[in-house]
């Protein structure tokens, strides 16, 4: 299976998918830590993908989502937006009700 076949089966079996660099126990930079504590805290059930350990992932889905850096953050299967995007969501309300009504 290519890159981006294995990019949209995982946006698409994956009703919250978060590609990130690090894991959310363990994030390796600061806009992804943010946007992971923004997501945990709405208590959803999330998958993520480490960019580091997906060197083709990581290569790839900035072609697939048209957006160029990391997290990305997709919610039924629609890029959502990186950090700032995510963290503005979740202060407003929105994430919260986004991933409710996708984790059911």
């Amino acid at each position: 299976m290519d890159v981006l076949e294995r990019i949209k089966q995982q946006v698409t079996e994956n009703p919250i998918i978060l590609y990130m660099k690090g894991t959310p126990d363990f994030p390796q930079c600061g806009f992804s830590a943010r946007a992971v504590q923004a997501v945990k805290s709405c208590g959803v059930p999330f998958a993520y993908v480490n960019v580091f350990e997906e060197e083709e992932i990581r290569a790839t889905l900035p072609q697939f989502s048209n957006w160029p850096t990391f997290p990305q953050l997709f919610v039924k299967g629609e890029l959502v937006g990186g950090c700032d995007i995510t963290i503005d969501l979740h202060q407003s309300g929105e994430l919260q009700k986004m991933l409710t009504e996708a984790g059911q």
